[in-house]
């Protein structure tokens, strides 16, 4: 099969061959319950970038060369003898961590943090390719009239945004305040789910012109320009006090620092997106109260309720598609910021 191979970290993110593409041979079945994927869609995620640049190499442990690509949605191929549920043919978006089902996280329904996950594109070869090897347990049937290149990017963008905005969706009340830093990706999503399930105000905070113009596309109503006054806006616009909930899908270059000042007194932060480093002195902790919650990917039960949403029609990906053989042109589109939405690597 034909995929896309990281055979080099690049630190400085010169490229402009970040991915191989060559032959390689096909998945196979090897235990009852594998399944093998043929893969309609998978998403380009800025934790590739963040894997091509050697962040990641630390945390894992993968042997170079391997196949990135963990956002992952096709049509089931081929099934183990074990498999009961699924059959070839079948729709589906698979869930990115391979999990065991019998630790004691996958048992309390919290398998994201299972004690013997593998994750696909990440830890192990992933998407990027035509094919790819899972269980039977990560995958999710899709909706009826739902295509695989239309919704991939919600196996990790989309869970991601719906895990934490699930959370943050039950600490919000009429005429509270939420706050959404980033609108890329996972913002554009989280926008949406919020929108979905509170009756909170959003306030859109993005640097971006073409971010902002999506998030004016999906009804927002609130628009804030990133920049050194942007945490002052929001503080107007929310009579002094901040915002109860503030996710920031960025992490970085300022917005932690402006995250935590738009929250308010006993509100919730939430860092999603990475790369910064959170550093508040106790006695600011203690004074304002403000709980700062983490957040990774999101449960298998999260994906099939956000798969619920898509088949309604009320969540939407604004998604960009490139051919496998284009996939180094789309690396250096979401590094510059060309993108709009998700982009989409279709083998």
């Amino acid at each position: 099969m034909k995929a896309a191979r990281l055979y080099r970290y690049d630190p400085e993110f010169k490229g402009p061959e970040f991915l191989k593409i060559e032959q390689v041979p096909d998945p196979e079945i090897r235990e009852p319950d594998d399944v093998i994927v043929r893969i309609g869609g998978a998403g380009l995620c800025r934790t590739d970038l963040h894997i091509i640049e050697g962040i990641w190499r630390s945390k894992v442990n993968v042997q170079l060369p391997y196949i990135l690509g963990h956002e992952n949605a096709g049509w089931v191929e081929e099934v183990g003898p074990g498999v009961r549920l699924f059959k070839k043919g079948d729709p589906v978006i698979v869930h990115p961590l391979i999990t065991d089902g019998v630790c004691l996280a996958c048992r309390k329904g919290n398998d994201m943090h299972c004690e013997n996950g593998v994750f696909p594109g990440i830890n192990r070869d992933g998407g990027f390719a035509e094919y790819l090897l899972v269980k039977e347990r990560n995958l999710v049937r899709l909706p009826e009239g739902v295509e695989p290149r239309q919704i991939a990017p919600h196996a990790d963008a989309g869970l991601t945004a719906y895990h934490a905005a699930k959370k943050a969706a039950k600490l919000l009340e009429p005429g509270n305040y939420a706050v959404i830093i980033g609108f890329g990706g996972l913002g554009h999503i989280a926008f949406q789910v919020l929108r979905a399930l509170t009756p909170a105000r959003i306030i859109v905070v993005d640097r971006s012109d073409l971010a902002l113009s999506l998030a004016r596309e999906l009804g927002a109503e609130h628009l804030v320009k990133a920049s050194n006054t942007a945490a002052q806006e929001v503080l107007d616009l929310t009579q002094g006090k901040g915002a109860e909930v503030v996710l920031d899908f960025v992490g970085e270059g300022g917005s932690i620092e402006q995250g935590l000042a738009m929250t308010r007194n006993a509100g919730f932060y939430f860092v999603i997106g990475y790369g910064g480093t959170v550093q508040v002195p106790a006695i600011d902790l203690i004074f304002g109260e403000k709980n700062i919650i983490g957040n990774l990917v999101g449960t298998y039960a999260d994906l099939v309720e956000l798969m619920t949403l898509a088949g309604e029609g009320k969540v939407h990906l604004a998604t960009t598609y490139y051919p496998l053989n284009q996939i180094n042109q789309a690396i250096s589109d979401l590094h510059h910021g060309r993108i709009k939405g998700r982009a989409v690597i279709i083998p």
